[in-house]
């Protein structure tokens, strides 16, 4: 095989530094005073970051939220990977009737504006005492359509008819068929699936911050705090926004590994 040549590798390079040049961005504003902005360009960090972190956890109840988020974004992924896994599974590779209309209603769902639904959901938790709580906000997003599509779609070649069938002639039972035959052939869609809910949910601002309390904040609800008024601290701000991405780069180390397996192995089947 023939190796990629240095243009390949220059292209590659630029990429990540153009990805990785924002978060940098964001270090560099929190590591010095709010004069960087209007003082001379430089790329060199200041020695200010902790200071203006330790700002951060006496402006809002940045402990509070991030424990908040961790909860959230760590059940809600776990329960829309392992909900859309066994509904993917469902209809992927089980024959009943109605399958092929509750998939296309699962995927019209994903056309519907999220906005629209807000006024009646916030309507439903308050009628059931969850309004202020973080199970108004982990409930409604348990199991996502664009999961159980996702899933679905990559468990239809990823798994054989055969492979099922020949499960089933073993006497396993159905459960153990989706747990023995599907899921490990399943994990690298299942991971690229956790890291996509996590970061969503994690990023999430909108419906928090509508049904949350003030003093029960997620992250991003805390961190909306800290430019609420007439001048803004751009140092305070993006040395909140830093610590707050530091989470989602650690899951996506984590899970970095069966992501690059989903991404080869899909190459090879290409």
């Amino acid at each position: 095989m023939k190796r990629p040549s240095f243009v390949v590798y220059g292209v590659l390079a630029a990429f990540v530094l153009g990805s990785a040049f924002p978060f940098y961005w964001s270090y560099l504003v929190a590591s010095r005073d709010n004069s960087v902005l209007t003082g001379d360009f430089t790329l060199i960090p200041g020695g200010n970051f902790w200071s203006n972190a330790t700002r951060v956890f006496d402006t809002i109840p940045f402990w509070k939220a991030l424990a908040n988020s961790f909860i959230v974004s760590g059940t809600v992924t776990l329960s829309v990977v392992v909900l859309s896994a066994l509904a993917g599974f469902a209809f992927a590779k089980l024959r009943f009737r109605g399958r092929g209309v509750l998939f296309l209603f699962v995927v019209a769902t994903l056309a519907v504006p999220t906005q629209l639904g807000i006024i009646p959901l916030y309507m439903a938790m308050a009628e059931f005492g969850w309004a202020g709580e973080l199970e108004a906000v982990i409930v409604p997003n348990l199991v996502t359509a664009f999961g159980v599509f996702w899933m679905r779609q990559y468990l239809v070649d990823a798994v054989p008819d055969e492979l099922v069938e020949a499960a089933r002639m073993d006497g396993c039972s159905l459960w153990r068929t989706f747990w023995h035959v599907a899921l490990p052939a399943a994990r690298p869609a299942a991971a690229m699936l956790g890291v996509f809910t996590f970061m969503q949910s994690w990023n999430d601002f909108l419906w928090p911050l509508v049904v949350l309390n003030a003093d029960n904040p997620t992250l991003q609800v805390a961190l909306e705090k800290l430019q609420s008024g007439y001048y803004v601290d751009y140092s305070l701000v993006l040395a909140g926004t830093t610590l707050a991405t530091v989470p989602v780069l650690i899951v996506f180390l984590v899970l970095g590994r069966q992501i690059v397996a989903g991404v080869m192995q899909g190459a090879v089947k290409g």
